[in-house]
Order: structure tokens, then sequence, then C-alpha cells
């Protein structure tokens, strides 16, 4: 590659979108926003650069290695937002007072990373946040995964295409505490677990036998994992605990919602973030090829940090990467020209005022009106539109002027109306 070619492209692990790109993206927004709205959550937005400080309390101090941070001209400490749930906490803590709880917001915002990059991960991508705030129930992660789930029916897939896993810390950490496995230990074997699937079991034991664990309790940690069911939860625990009847009543609510065949029970999920203190869920496509689709879960202690006070929240990210190559695999995908409904075109200057005059009539009736902007032959018109992605055609020539009608020709059928001119442009 030379170094003009370096220069036209975007900076590593960025993205253009040209306007065929910009099609899926509109298409992922699109049922993101559809979907979020018809359950009633309220759209917010922030600056795309946060405090320094406010990504530290929730991230730790090594989260610097991880982002674009800078200081201002000020010498402010700031960064590119890699997420939005800091400034989520951040923003409702600063007007608890005022808010009516529960609070159900959504956002779709531009995060950061600077991070080594691979298959669905790159250093910007664009994430759909739905936040629960102020709601202690399990009918709160019942809405936002069904809200999750009808947006994924939007982009045209189905539970065949993809399936959310679902575990529960809480019912984890009441499993483990069963088995002899001292609370204290818990959050270190947490993040251990969040790794099982992605290293061999040899290194998994060497990381718990770091912890301070003995062998006893590695293997029964190991035993917890192989669970399949509730119904082998309920044989491990002995008695039903709080978190366990928790998740089943989940499962319940998932039944009321008509989605219970796109989540099942996955022992496995676990979440490396330590602020998660209940329900975790990540998505995947059903051959589980790729990343998670998106990943969330209850977080009932981060908004203390925030001076939020003791807010439970359930949440949900949900990244445009990973889901644009299933839609690509899938062959549910946008592509080609956004679609017109009409092409407005003339033969010579003398016709540009009747030409206009038709175009901007029609997009005052709501019409999506390519115009010409300059004079063309019919045969140029018609071949520049008959691509497939405009509805129907209009071409002014001197005869049509002068006869005060247009033939309006269906691009698709190739019938032709003749309409008068004063008709569509509504002068007498």
């Amino acid at each position: 590659m030379t170094d003009s070619d370096s220069l036209l492209g975007p900076p590593r692990g960025m993205r253009d979108f040209y306007p065929e790109d910009l099609l899926l993206r509109s298409a992922i927004f699109s049922a993101w926003r559809q979907a979020a709205r018809q359950s009633a959550f309220q759209e917010y937005d922030s600056c795309v650069v946060e405090s320094l400080d406010i990504l530290k309390r929730k991230g730790g101090e090594e989260i610097v290695d991880q982002i674009y941070a800078f200081s201002d001209k000020s010498g402010r400490a700031l960064a590119l937002r890699p997420e939005m749930t800091p400034t989520l906490a951040r923003m409702v803590s600063a007007r608890k007072g005022s808010l009516q709880f529960p609070i159900k917001w959504f956002t779709i915002a531009q995060c950061f990373r600077y991070e080594r990059m691979s298959k669905g991960r790159k250093r910007e991508h664009y994430q759909w946040n739905l936040d629960i705030v102020g709601d202690e129930d399990v009918s709160a992660e019942a809405e936002v995964v069904s809200t999750a789930v009808a947006a994924l029916t939007l982009m045209g897939l189905s539970p065949a295409d993809f399936k959310i896993h679902l575990n529960s810390r809480a019912l984890l950490a009441d499993l483990m505490t069963r088995q002899g496995i001292p609370p204290a230990s818990h959050a270190a074997v947490f993040l251990i677990l969040d790794k099982i699937a992605k290293i061999e079991q040899s290194q998994v034991l060497t990381m718990l036998h770091e912890t301070g664990l003995d062998a006893t309790s590695m293997d029964r940690i190991l035993s917890i994992m192989r669970v399949q069911s509730l119904d082998d939860v309920a044989l491990l625990l002995g008695d039903v605990t709080p978190a366990f009847t928790q998740v089943q009543r989940l499962f319940s609510l998932f039944e009321n919602y008509g989605i219970h065949d796109a989540v099942k029970f996955d022992i496995a999920v676990v979440r490396g973030l330590n602020y998660y203190t209940g329900v975790v869920f990540e998505a995947f496509d059903s051959k589980h090829e790729s990343r998670a689709i998106f990943g969330g879960g209850r977080y009932d202690n981060l908004l203390a940090q925030f001076g939020g006070g003791n807010l439970t929240a359930v949440g949900l990210g949900f990244g445009d990467v990973v889901i644009a190559d299933l839609l690509a695999e899938s062959s549910k995908i946008p592509t080609g020209q956004a679609s017109l409904d009409t092409a407005v075109g003339f033969m010579t200057e003398e016709q540009r005022t009747v030409a206009i005059s038709l175009g901007a009539a029609l997009r005052k009736k709501g019409e999506l009106v390519d115009l010409a902007l300059r004079p063309e032959k019919a045969k140029a018109f018609f071949a520049r539109t008959g691509r497939g992605h405009i509805r129907q055609a209009i071409y002014v020539g001197p005869d049509d002027v002068s006869k005060a009608t247009v033939a309006i020709k269906n691009l698709i059928t190739r019938a032709v109306t003749e309409v008068p001119i004063n008709q569509i442009a509504g002068t007498p």
C-alpha cells in the first residue's frame, strides 16, 4: 500500500460509510428505534467525549490503556466514550431527585476502544443501549430481552438464527457457596469462568489454583459448569434460593411474552464485568460462530459510585458490527441504492420550470423524488433511472408542456399513464 492509498482510507479500526453501506446501518438503527419505542423506552444522548475520571470509576485505572484518552488544552483528562453505561449512571445521578422511577431509556451511541481488532470487533462501533433503572423485579429483565428480540425480528431474523443464553451470577454464587467455595473467592472465580469457552481446561485449572483454591474446590467448580438445565441446578442446590426462584419466574415471563424459544439457560454465561449482580445474558448466532450479538444484565451497585444511591438497574448493549456481519451472511441485508418513488427529468432549459414544479409538488406530498439537475436526452434519463431503485419516472419534453400533460412511466411494469400537469402540481 502506498502512502497516498493509506491516506484515502479511514484510521485503523475505523469505518467509512458510503451511501450503499449506510443502507444497512440505517436499517439496523431503524429496527433498534422501532423496537425501543414500541416498548415505550425514551431516547437520550450525550456528548461523545467523557470525563476520564467517570470512566475510571467503572473500569479502574487500567481502562486508560484500552481507550482513546487525552488531555484538552486546559489540561482536563478526557476520553472518547468506550460505552454508555458510565454516562447513563452520571446523567441519572445528576437528576435523581427529579426523575420518576423506574425509567426506561435507550440510546444509539458511537463508542471507541483502543484494542486489538478481530472478527466482529473494531475500534469504533455504534451501540444500542437499553436500560431500565429503578425496578427490582425480573420483569425488567423480561422487558429488556423481549425488546431486543423484537429488534432482531424487525431485522428479519428468527430464533432459528440466534439464541439468547441466560444465567444469574447470584444463582451461580449460591451454587458455589453450597459447594463450599468461599464468597471471598467468587469475584475472582467469575472472571475466570467468563473465559471458560475461550481457553483450555488446563488453563482454567491453573488460573483457579492461582486464586488459592484447592483441588477439591476446583473440581466442584468444574462440576457446576457442567450443569445443563435449571433442573440440574435444583439438584445441586438442594433448597430453593431467591435467585433460583427469580430465574424460574423470568422464564415464565418469557413464555408470556412469546419468546421462550429464543432464550435458553446457560450456566457458562457469567459476563466479566464485576458490577453485574444478578441475571446476565448474551445472544449468539445459532451456529455460535461469532462474538456475542448483544449482552447485558442486572447491575445494582454501579449508580452508587456516581452518587445515585442504591438504584437497581438492568441494561443491554447491542453493537452494530456483529449484527451487520450476521445479516450479510444470512442474505438479509439491504443492497444497492435507496429506493425512491419518482424520478423527474427534462429535455431542455425551457422545461426546467415545469419539471421543478412537478418535483416540488410530489415532495410536498411525501414522495422521495430524484429531480434532474440539468437537461438530458430521454434515452439517457431512462437509462439512469431504470436501474431498479426508482418506482416511476416523469420526463418533461416540449410537447408535454404544450399539451399540459406528462407521461408517468411505471419503471417496474413499464405501463405509461397520461396525467395533466396541474393535477400533479396543484396549479389551476
